[in-house]
């Protein structure tokens, strides 16, 4: 069974961390949620708390398969300034480990360089934050080798299904998104 650890800090945006947990979960994926604070508990963007999995000492990071940032600010930024986090996907990159990102998120990417000279994408306010990255406005999730990056809240169903069939594959992601009457592009 694959294993992704998905990052949360405080002021992290809620959609975009628990749509990934639970589409990766209905694929069978082991998804542990991880707070970069001192407490379990980490209270999102608009105020919804969250009870995490494990704190980020606890983390076996190089077991992991999948390592994703959700996006929401302050979230984001406290994502960036956490020195131990930032260590671990400096490596996961360098051992081409799958990283995603969303929202502002990837700007976390942006700062360490590991979108240069990849296709990328932000939430569009944080498009400055993603320098050298060849940046993709018009698609909403976008893949280029193991780095996935999406847009936005609006786009956490897409990022989830994505991240779902490559580490589960094409049917099983299809399976999970017919399971949950996930009905892209139609009114």
């Amino acid at each position: 069974m694959s294993l992704a650890y998905l990052f949360l800090a405080e002021g992290f945006e809620e959609i975009e961390a628990l749509t990934p947990v639970d589409v990766l979960r209905r694929a069978g994926i082991d998804v542990r949620t991880v707070s970069v604070g001192q407490d379990l508990l980490v209270t999102g963007r608009s105020g919804i708390c969250v009870r995490a999995d494990l704190l980020f000492e606890e983390c076996d990071a190089d077991s992991a398969d999948l390592l994703i940032l959700p996006g929401g600010m302050p979230g984001t930024r406290n994502l960036a300034e956490h020195k131990g986090l930032t260590e671990v996907l400096l490596k996961a990159d360098r051992e081409k480990k799958l990283i995603a990102a969303i929202c502002a998120a990837p700007t976390v990417l942006g700062g360490l360089h590991i979108t240069d000279g990849r296709r990328a994408t932000s939430y569009p306010g944080t498009k400055g934050g993603m320098k050298g990255c060849i940046y993709v406005e018009d698609e909403a999730v976008v893949t280029d080798g193991h780095i996935v990056t999406s847009r936005g809240a609006g786009t956490a169903m897409e990022f989830s299904l994505k991240l779902a069939e490559l580490l589960a594959g094409p049917d099983k992601s299809a399976e999970v998104a017919r399971g949950i009457v996930w009905m892209a592009g139609r009114a």
